[in-house]
């Protein structure tokens, strides 16, 4: 059944010459290791903002490092663009210097 179905899209909707399948293939493994990325930085500006609205200096602090860490990754993989990862963590301190969470 699933081998039908992938004839079929395959069929219907692309190309069917090696280069194309082998695209398709690599956008499938890439949008998969993306969306984990995102996900993760995602969970880690979470756990940093609720760090620093409890205005834990310690923990926000080494949040935000991490933070920065992960999002100075993504960048360079070209998960996300430069001016968004700078927009989140300037927020981010900006908060941690508004609570006093910065140290």
């Amino acid at each position: 059944m699933l081998q039908n179905l992938n004839q079929n899209f395959w069929r219907n909707s692309l190309a069917v010459h090696p280069s194309v399948i082998k695209r398709h293939r690599q956008s499938l493994k890439r949008r998969a290791r993306n969306v984990e990325i995102k996900s993760k930085l995602r969970t880690l500006l979470k756990k940093a903002r609720q760090a620093v609205e409890a205005k834990d200096s310690g923990i926000a602090q080494t949040q935000i490092r991490e933070v920065n860490k992960a999002l100075s990754k993504a960048v360079s993989k070209g998960i996300i663009k430069y001016n968004t990862a700078s927009r989140w963590l300037s927020r981010l301190s900006r908060g941690a210097a508004k609570t006093g969470a910065a140290g």
